[in-house]
């Protein structure tokens, strides 16, 4: 473990699901009216147990190795489909109230990661010079 990891403990993979998360959000609501399409996303509390998981596991080094799930592109391993409550009959899985319901609450949480994010880093700054 470096000294970044313990400052920033799981921050940085915190806020690269919730990125990831809300691209694929935003991804739904685009094609909302996409015939066929199907709503996309992680779960997010299962990826971070598996972040949890593999605190002090391998890492990947190069961009060919693979990860430990053995698959090569890790981001495409973790989005998942989601099931509608009321399934439309063009095929399209989008419910968008829900799909903004799930938009604002990541954001939100996204943010809040970010603010103790910039909180750990001021901290090991002033740590730093002394203060």
């Amino acid at each position: 473990m470096s000294y970044s990891d313990g400052v920033m403990g799981l921050s940085p993979q915190v806020l690269a699901l919730r990125s990831q998360r809300l691209e694929l959000i935003a991804g739904n609501l685009a094609n909302a009216d996409t015939p066929g399409f199907k709503a996309r996303d992680i779960d997010f509390e299962a990826q971070m147990a598996a972040v949890r998981d593999g605190m002090g596991a391998l890492r990947r080094t190069h961009d060919r190795h693979m990860f430990s799930d053995g698959s090569i592109d890790g981001d495409d391993a973790t989005v998942k489909y989601r099931m509608p409550a009321q399934p439309s009959m063009d095929g399209n899985t989008v419910e968008t109230q829900r799909e903004h319901a799930l938009f604002m609450d990541n954001a939100v949480r996204y943010q809040a990661s970010i603010t103790l994010l910039d909180g750990r880093i001021k901290s090991a700054l002033r740590t730093l010079r002394g203060e």
